[in-house]
């Protein structure tokens, strides 16, 4: 029998965070089994250990409605399920380091890029969302951003717009389909290096992610090639608030590594 365990991630309440499953046996589930897996558990992600090749962990990711190349927040949960120490993640996205302390995971993600938002995408983007050009932060520019997943990025410059989020889902869900963007990463920058974030995430099949590790790599990203973060810098995203669970994700750029680290604890859910 399978055993399926839950967690949630970037938080240290059950209450908080991102939901993840964890199944840290799945050596012998074909791809139609994960996926069954993932629909019923309904969580934005299950992550999946499918093999341990050379000591490092074979990792695969499952939305309820397909498979993802990587997912934060569900490597996280994984990871802290496996216990303190050193660990590597073999993913679709390539190899991904993660170290346990005290209950909180820290990955280093794979190394990011960014490129420009065709202007037509951002026509599209904008009325999916039922946003203005207006809301937009010119201090924050649209970007298409990579850190194991694309993720378009989009910065407002009032809060409110932010928690008024109410998006045409078919449309988001069909351009997004269409690109390849796993999630939305919607930022207002609250100050310094404080930023409240969003992420849509229709074609998992769940309205909005409450926490979203990836997005948050590519964000470190972002920030780092325009310029808009320092080569050392610390980052903290506040996620879920307006889900009613937050999240607090640490972003961390080192001056020198390619990659960016994402920080955040997570804790099993009571059955």
């Amino acid at each position: 029998m399978t055993e399926i365990q839950r967690y949630v991630a970037f938080s240290d309440d059950p209450s908080g965070g991102n939901p993840a499953g964890v199944v840290l046996d799945a050596a012998g589930l074909d791809d139609a089994k994960m996926l069954a897996i993932a629909a019923e558990v309904g969580y934005s992600e299950t992550a999946f250990v499918t093999g341990r090749p050379g000591g490092a962990y074979r990792v695969r990711y499952f939305s309820p409605l397909a498979e993802v190349p990587f997912c934060g927040h569900a490597t996280v949960a994984t990871a802290v399920a496996l216990g303190p120490g050193d660990h590597l993640f073999v993913t679709n996205a390539g190899e991904v380091p993660v170290v346990v302390a005290d209950g909180v995971a820290t990955l280093t993600s794979v190394p990011p890029a960014v490129a420009a938002l065709a202007e037509d995408d951002l026509t599209a983007l904008l009325a999916a969302l039922r946003w203005s050009a207006d809301d937009l932060d010119p201090a924050l520019p649209p970007r298409v951003a990579y850190a194991g997943a694309y993720h378009p990025i989009l910065a407002v410059t009032s809060r409110r717009r932010l928690a008024e989020l109410a998006y045409d889902v078919p449309a988001l869900k069909a351009l997004m389909t269409d690109r390849g963007w796993t999630t939305v990463q919607l930022v207002h920058r609250a100050g310094g290096t404080d930023f409240d974030v969003r992420n849509p995430f229709p074609i998992g099949g769940v309205y909005e992610d409450p926490a979203t590790g990836a997005a948050a790599a590519a964000f470190g990203g972002y920030l780092r090639e325009l310029g808009l973060a320092g080569p050392d810098a610390t980052l903290l995203l506040r996620q879920g608030d307006d889900l009613g669970r937050p999240s607090r994700i640490t972003v961390r750029l080192v001056a020198g590594e390619p990659g960016v680290r994402v920080s955040g604890a997570a804790v099993p859910i009571p059955e």
